[in-house]
């Protein structure tokens, strides 16, 4: 003979009963819980430092810096002179570097430690940058708390920062040779270029760990494909103007030419094939550098308008807001850029412009990312 039982007895019982039997989350969502957040803000922190080593790097370009180290230590440079003689003994190897002898011959000590002091800090970043991402590497994957198919990825980033040291020694070493003073400007654009290459690859890690794996895969199936097409295209675009900036500053070609719209008067400058061989006039003939940088800029700023002009026919609002921010970014970059050239490159000004190519790069790529990956809305579109 069955017992009675309590009313709350059965409700309590009905509801494990309904508990066990929902739905549990997939093994996308389930897998390594918890990582995603604590990886996408070891990433947030190598991309500020990132950031903040191009605008050192800028700086240390236009304060003529880069070549006050002459040697490459990754270890032992990382401590810097700590007597007068160790500040004597880093002076004289200054002293025997073309940039010295026919530039800056009439340089003291002190005025050296300035310029010295500008590159350390330059490298010292640098050896930040690599400690940081090691330290958080090793961690995550010692806890294994990395999400399945995310560690090359992140190693990969790891990996480009050991190049980019590389890269950047043999960026200095062309100024040392004695063909030139400054350092060859194709290879300063391979390091900038370089660096934002790690930027861009750290900004889209955010973004997708800012999303399960369920979430990106969902967004996916609503993907505005032209869209993401022409937005490939912008960040090409302004990547290679990016580069093209980087061969002006190489060889001071900013203050070459301080009018605008127009180049010593003319629409077209003289001279701006005058060094053989021909191909050489492309890195190192500041009227033809500077020429196409304009050029660049001017193609660059239309094409974003027909892009954004594209994005007003999405129907996600995100997407609107993305590209908005792009057009605007666009254009203040234009009008920081004519400030730059009629400033004749004053530090403070080209400094702006070099960090506003960052802002407008993680613009572009914010966008790009929301066109292959929409943020869902409501119906209202809120």
């Amino acid at each position: 003979m069955s017992q009675k039982r309590s009313i709350f007895e059965e409700v309590s019982e009905d509801a494990t009963a309904a508990k066990s039997a929902a739905p549990q989350p997939g093994l996308i969502d389930r897998a390594h819980k918890g990582a995603r957040g604590a990886i996408r803000g070891w990433l947030m922190l190598i991309f500020v430092l990132v950031a903040l080593m191009i605008a050192v790097g800028g700086l240390t370009r236009l304060t003529d810096s880069g070549l006050s180290i002459t040697e490459w230590k990754p270890i032992t440079g990382a401590i810097p002179p700590l007597s007068e003689d160790n500040w004597s003994a880093e002076f004289a190897k200054y002293q025997d570097s073309p940039e010295f002898q026919i530039q800056n011959s009439a340089m003291n000590l002190s005025e050296f430690k300035t310029i010295f002091w500008w590159e350390w800090g330059h490298r010292q970043l640098g050896r930040v940058i690599g400690l940081v991402w090691a330290v958080g590497f090793l961690f995550f994957w010692a806890t294994k708390r990395i999400p399945t198919g995310w560690t090359g990825r992140l190693f990969g980033l790891g990996v480009l920062g050991g190049i980019q040291g590389a890269i950047g020694w043999w960026m200095v070493s062309s100024g040392l040779t004695g063909r030139m003073v400054d350092v060859a400007s194709y290879r300063l654009a391979t390091h900038l270029g370089l660096a934002f290459v790690i930027l861009g690859l750290a900004s889209w890690y955010i973004l997708s760990l800012g999303r399960s794996e369920a979430q990106l895969m969902q967004a996916r199936r609503s993907r505005e494909d032209k869209l993401a097409s022409m937005s490939t295209g912008l960040m090409h675009f302004a990547f290679l103007q990016i580069l093209l900036g980087a061969l002006v500053a190489g060889i001071d070609a900013g203050r070459g030419y301080i009018d605008w719209p127009l180049m010593a008067g003319q629409v077209i400058p003289d001279g701006m094939f005058a060094l053989s061989p021909w191909w050489s006039n492309f890195f190192e003939n500041s009227a033809l550098v500077q020429f196409v940088h304009r050029l660049a800029g001017y193609l660059l700023l239309i094409f974003g308008f027909v892009v954004w002009r594209k994005s007003r026919s999405s129907g996600n609002v995100a997407t609107h807001g993305a590209f908005n921010l792009v057009l605007a970014m666009l254009c203040l970059q234009a009008i920081l850029g004519v400030a730059t050239v009629m400033q004749a490159a004053e530090w403070h000004i080209a400094i702006t412009h070099q960090v506003g190519a960052i802002v407008l790069w993680v613009f572009i790529l914010k966008s790009r990312f929301q066109t292959m990956y929409p943020q869902t809305q409501s119906i209202r579109g809120n």
